[in-house]
């Protein structure tokens, strides 16, 4: 499941793309099957292990070539530990969140990515997070939980703030909210008949890709999108395009 537009992105081959809070991989993987030298960082090493291993399936398959060494890397996002303009690409998806000095991983950020260079930032969608926070402590009071809820105008005020310019923005996964409102509502860590089921026909769309769902998203992302998604330029040239 992407949240980021890989195609809105830019991704070519070649790229030095870091994926900053890669969590499980998803952007990793894609990345890495668009030809793009991706690190794939992460503070919780619990993650890490298994990313590597499907990078090593997917070389096995056939899917991507062999990188030179190991994908991932466990780092603090507001230390990263790489010169200034070491990437063309950085993903920032689904973490701004979990951190409550965000302002400093922003200034990582800018920093690192080349002049030039484009970078994706997704975060929860404002209205739908409030859902859930309304109906449930417990899905963000947790160890690395979500510390914020967002406004998109300032969350584009911050990233502006250490110079990098809009481009364009979108929602994405219209479908989950009401899942996760589901959740919120019967107990995060409950499964129930409802939230089981629906949970399947998540996989199942995910999986199969039907033109009933995805449609029925596409459609529905501008009003129930779960993340907001925001692209923006580094001020300069300089970066592989």
């Amino acid at each position: 499941m992407l949240t980021i537009d890989f195609d809105r992105l830019g991704v070519l081959p070649g790229q030095a793309l870091l994926d900053l809070g890669c969590g499980s991989g998803r952007h990793t993987f894609e990345a890495l099957r668009r030809g793009a030298e991706v690190v794939a960082l992460d503070q919780n090493p619990a993650d890490l292990p298994g990313v590597e291993l499907m990078v090593t399936a997917m070389v096995e398959a056939g899917e991507v070539m062999a990188p030179d060494g190991p994908v991932t890397l466990c780092a603090d996002a507001l230390a990263l530990p790489f010169p200034d303009g070491s990437f063309d690409r950085v993903i920032a998806s689904e973490i701004l969140e979990h951190v409550p000095q965000d302002t400093s991983a922003i200034a990582e950020i800018f920093r690192v990515l080349r002049p030039g260079g484009l970078v994706a930032v997704s975060v929860p969608r404002r209205w739908p997070e409030q859902i859930c926070w309304a109906l449930s402590d417990a899905y963000h009071e947790v160890p690395g939980g979500h510390v914020r809820i967002y406004r998109g105008h300032r969350l584009l005020a911050a990233l502006e703030a250490v110079g990098l310019e809009p481009l364009e923005s979108h929602h994405a996964h219209a479908l989950h909210s009401p899942y996760w409102w589901l959740r919120c509502a019967s107990g995060v860590d409950r499964d129930t008949v409802l939230t089981d089921g629906y949970h399947k026909m998540l996989v199942w769309d995910m999986m199969e890709r039907p033109w009933l769902t995805q449609t029925a998203e596409r459609l529905l992302n501008p009003l129930l999108g779960k993340s907001l998604v925001l692209y923006l330029r580094k001020p300069g040239t300089g970066s592989a395009t």
